[in-house]
């Protein structure tokens, strides 16, 4: 395809150069800069043509470094939008010109991935990706280097199954392109089999399913509050579209494992104090959506799916900030030791609460058109489930129950940060950067949920056109806003009712209680096992190699100490040059032999 104006040069390759140049300038204009690239990378995914752009060939392979599409244009206009908007909000938190760098290098490689247009481009800025979200945790230094150090081993692991699965496929298919570029396969996605057993493992660590999660809400936490709102964004939805790209068509364990982590990631959510620590656990549960949309494998479901990762990055980038705000005025982390913020914080307070309605899937905010697209396809659509009483599906009651679980995690968020008692001390409200911030997404979440035939226009299937669909998807219905309705009084019940017990409830432990010893423990054994197996052949060789010099150099001796007699009666003394040519008779001998 002929090359324009704006596929000369991609994102990835402007910012990051705008990057580099951030770590280098004044903090006021570095951040003005990253603020502007990143509101210019937004403008470009909108404007630029779809097709194949910058075909070449890498390594001596076939290789499309641009591929624009519906799916990859929704990323594109998504992550630029929180970029520029966590850039501002870096500034006014006091970031560091060269964290803002790692994150402004964070995203151009997320841009990278997004926009491959086959496997082996997007596997570099995939693995690219998770070097620079890492540098990105530890330049906070402290509890966040021993986080970040689980965080790269993990994704280190799991890029390489994914890399695996990769060439296997390679193998079957004879090219890494995708299917939908110009001379890819007549195949999309992954081959299956174990080639897709292994991409489903290794993009799973990227999205958090169950037993590959505890990366999530062990890392977020840790590192500068402006970071976690890039963090919260990119690696997550990177990996949501990775799964859409290896299973284009959906699997039915896909989606149960999406409905599993929307039930795991709430209810573990619940159980938390920590507020960073809270969101986290919901980026789990709410990837669970998408995951799950993905796996049913329909149109209307994978429209949801994205849907659900646009809106899902602004109300998550929302909560995070809100957060962060809280920690930037406060200090404190822990629920246990706020309350009654909303009077001294009114802008943050109502920051929260539209971001809080927004993921819980509230009518009238942008949750409760993408949850709902993704639920309605979990019910028409996923014919594998089976049928519970009313007609619905096994997947569809996990991703009701997970509903349930949002409302009572952020009923306990708001009302122990920012309605229950009084906070002991004077604080101030979010600063003029922050607002700005925060306002303006929140602005976005209520918009969307309201208008949503400008989120309709964005998506890869159009959810209102039953040629495209299954079956046309209406945003307000009286079904669904009884729905909507039904689970968040279903959370503020359940919230009530648990709100004692959960109160004196400790630390929760999670899978990394058990992994994490183990796989400490398990290395150190094995280290000094073959430390000690090494050693122990050492002390025989030397043992050998001493006894054969012995016995050429003194053969007296050893012949006395073989027959018990110590007196010298044998008149067998070799001199030296005689016992060098024996030695190097034996060594040639030896050798040949060998």
């Amino acid at each position: 395809m002929a090359t324009g104006p704006l596929t000369m040069v991609p994102p990835v390759v402007v910012l990051l150069a705008v990057a580099i140049l951030v770590s280098r300038l004044p903090r006021r204009s570095g951040h003005a800069l990253g603020v502007i690239s990143t509101a210019a990378a937004l403008a470009w995914a909108w404007f630029v043509p779809a097709g194949a752009h910058l075909q070449t060939t890498f390594l001596g392979f076939e290789a499309v470094l641009l591929n624009v599409d519906e799916f990859s244009r929704l990323m594109g206009l998504i992550f630029g939008l929180i970029g520029a908007v966590a850039v501002l909000y870096s500034y006014a938190s006091e970031a560091e010109n060269v964290q803002t760098a790692f994150a402004l290098s964070y995203v151009a490689t997320s841009f990278g991935a997004v926009f491959a247009g086959d496997w082996l481009t997007l596997l570099f800025f995939w693995e690219l990706m998770a070097v620079t979200s890492t540098l990105l945790v530890w330049h906070y230094r402290g509890a966040a280097v021993r986080a970040g150090f689980r965080y790269a081993l993990l994704h280190g692991l799991g890029g390489t199954l994914l890399m695996a699965a990769i060439l296997q496929t390679y193998v079957a298919k004879g090219t890494f392109l995708f299917a939908s570029v110009p001379g890819g396969p007549a195949a999309a996605g992954i081959t299956p089999g174990l080639p897709a057993a292994l991409a489903a493992v290794g993009i799973g660590v990227n999205v958090g399913f169950i037993g590959l999660h505890a990366w999530l809400p062990d890392t977020y936490p840790r590192p500068h509050i402006a970071a976690s709102v890039f963090l919260c964004v990119f690696t997550t939805k990177t990996g949501v579209y990775g799964m859409y790209r290896a299973f284009p068509e959906g699997h039915v364990a896909i989606a149960y494992m999406g409905g599993g982590m929307a039930v795991f990631g709430a209810t573990f959510a619940l159980f938390q104090n920590d507020m960073r620590r809270l969101l986290s656990y919901h980026i789990q549960s709410q990837v669970g959506y998408m995951i799950a949309g993905v796996g049913i494998g329909t149109t209307l479901a994978q429209a949801g799916a994205f849907a659900h990762v646009f809106n899902h990055i602004l109300y998550k980038g929302l909560l995070f900030m809100t957060a962060g705000v809280v920690v930037y005025r406060t200090g404190e982390e822990s629920l246990k030791k706020l309350g009654g913020l909303a009077r001294e914080m009114p802008i943050t307070a109502a920051a929260f609460t539209v971001a809080a309605l927004s993921i819980a899937g509230f009518p009238g905010f942008n949750g409760f058109v993408s949850k709902g697209i993704v639920i309605a396809g979990s019910h028409y659509d996923f014919v594998e489930g089976p049928l519970y009483a009313g007609g619905r599906t096994t997947l569809e009651w996990l991703l009701l129950l997970g509903g349930v679980g949002t409302f009572m995690s952020f009923i306990k968020f708001g009302y122990y940060a920012f309605f229950h008692g009084e906070y002991d001390g004077s604080v101030k409200d979010a600063n003029r950067g922050q607002s700005v911030a925060m306002v303006t997404v929140a602005v976005l979440c209520v918009a969307y949920g309201i208008f949503d035939g400008a989120l309709f226009a964005i998506l890869p299937f159009d959810v209102t056109d039953e040629a495209v669909v299954s079956h046309v998807y209406t945003t307000y219905t009286v079904d669904h806003l009884v729905e909507g309705v039904a689970l968040a009084a279903a959370g503020l019940v359940g919230f009530t009712v648990t709100k004692k017990p959960l109160s004196k409830l400790g630390r929760v432990p999670d899978i990394d209680s058990l992994y994490n010893p183990a796989v400490f423990y398990g290395t150190r054994a094995l280290v000094v096992g073959v430390t000690e197996l090494y050693a122990a052949v050492d002390r025989l060789v030397v043992r050998a190699v001493s006894g054969f010099t012995m016995a050429v150099t003194d053969p007296v001796t050893v012949y006395d100490r073989l027959d018990g007699d110590e007196e010298d009666t044998h008149p067998l003394r070799a001199g030296i040059g005689f016992s060098v040519l024996v030695l190097a008779v034996f060594v040639t001998v030896a050798l040949l032999v060998l």
